[in-house]
């Protein structure tokens, strides 16, 4: 083992910085880290998820009604908000910092001579971590895309795509045809595919994938299940989901219409493992009330937090608080991420927003930081009200003030350092 890791910071640190940089699609090299540990991978039953948004909350959906079956249930999310260890959970418990020290001062010198990156690595980890706790199953979302994404390694019990938006475009296409192919290379032969997309075009294209892919099911959500009557309320979002003659009024704590369609497509995809792992029907709602996913319009008091970091997902914030009603003024804090698409964000929130706070998440990666002064041009020249704070505790107090509602979004590290200025735990209780 390597010495020089002597705490779990210094570990995370040696994690970010002595690992290959960058993204670096392909199987390849978590195969090999993987077949060094014995290929725990092989040994788990999983979940598999992509998709551009939703993907999220359909996994922590699918983690609440899985643990709803008294299943102990592996959970694997990126990025995280605030602590390393939000990415990998065992019924709701994170990782232990030892456990994460121990693992990398054994295995950080296997990954670099292999060119692992930093994603492959805690992937190899986390699979590695679920198979030595015997999990009964675990959900696993990809981190970018879905055909070379380092997760794809696995042969899933189910595999389901969300949603299809234009992001990574550099990466992953510049259309959205071009997106679901990728993200549609989760697929696999003999494996049920749940589809949630709603635009019928696209999953229509979702649906032929699978189907080449040889799938042994194709779940089209919109086909088998029907999601109606949908209200909001401060204690989350209420929908009426039919299925064949099975109808039952359902209620999960994420805000938001979309949320009913999210919901409905973990259900799909937990109905789709079979009977011995969905709750009774009349069970739903109870599994449901325990979904946890901070900082997706995460509302405290009266500010709202929402990892938003795409004119789509900017646009279903709106949808959002125009819904609630959200008291104004409303003022927006925003960061985004360098090579999002910020001007198309901020055009989505506009309708919604009385008054914009420009700045930078102090924990972004130098080469992906935006400028906030021209942000603020680009609102000035549509007649938007903005302000600039480069320096982010400024930027937090001067949006608190007189604000109604206070919204803080564009990227994960916006709302992680906000998260952490306001005391809040990414973990559950």
């Amino acid at each position: 083992m390597d010495d020089f890791l002597t705490s779990y910071g210094e570990a995370i640190k040696d994690l970010f910085a002595r690992t290959t940089g960058g993204i670096k699609p392909g199987l390849e090299r978590t195969e090999a880290l993987l077949a060094k540990m014995g290929s725990p991978h092989r040994k788990l039953t999983t979940i598999h998820v992509a998709g551009t948004n939703g993907k999220g909350s359909v996994v922590a959906t699918c983690d609440a009604l899985l643990r709803g079956r008294n299943l102990k249930v592996g959970r694997y999310m990126s990025p995280h908000l605030i602590d390393f260890r939000e990415r990998i959970t065992v019924n709701g418990e994170p990782i232990s910092e030892g456990e994460v020290l121990e693992w990398l001062r054994q295995w950080i010198p296997t990954a670099e001579d292999l060119g692992a990156s930093f994603f492959e690595l805690t992937t190899a980890l986390a699979f590695d971590w679920f198979a030595r706790q015997e999990v009964d199953i675990a959900v696993i979302e990809t981190g970018l895309g879905g055909r070379l994404d380092s997760t794809n390694v696995i042969m899933p019990r189910v595999s389901t795509v969300t949603s299809i938006g234009l992001d990574h475009t550099d990466l992953l296409g510049g259309t959205l045809e071009a997106i679901a192919r990728e993200k549609a290379g989760i697929f696999k032969r003999g494996v049920p595919a749940v589809i949630g997309e709603p635009d019928p075009r696209i999953r229509e294209l979702l649906a032929d994938c699978a189907r080449d892919a040889g799938a042994s099911d194709v779940v089209v959500l919109d086909e088998r299940y029907q999601v109606k009557g949908i209200t909001l309320s401060d204690d989350g979002t209420s929908f009426m989901l039919t299925e064949h003659e099975s109808r039952q009024r359902l209620t999960t704590p994420r805000l938001g219409q979309h949320q009913a369609r999210n919901t409905a497509t973990a259900i799909a995809t937990v109905a789709a493992l079979g009977d011995d792992y969905l709750s009774r029907v009349a069970d739903l709602s109870t599994a449901l009330a325990t979904v946890f996913l901070p900082g997706r319009f995460q509302r405290e008091g009266n500010i709202v937090l929402d990892v938003a970091h795409n004119p789509a997902g900017a646009r279903t914030v709106v949808k959002t608080i125009t819904d609630l009603s959200l008291r104004a003024p409303r003022t927006a804090l925003i960061a985004v991420l360098s090579d999002k698409d910020w001007r198309g964000i901020i055009t989505e929130l506009a309708p919604a927003i009385d008054r914009f706070v420009f700045t930078d998440a102090p924990s972004a990666p130098d080469e992906r930081r935006w400028s906030p002064v021209e942000a603020a041009s680009f609102a000035a020249q549509r007649g938007l009200d903005g302000d600039v704070r480069s320096d982010f505790d400024a930027a937090l107090s001067t949006a608190r003030e007189g604000a109604g509602t206070l919204l803080i979004t564009g990227s994960f590290h916006t709302v992680g350092d906000a998260m952490s200025r306001l005391h809040l735990s990414p973990f559950a209780g």
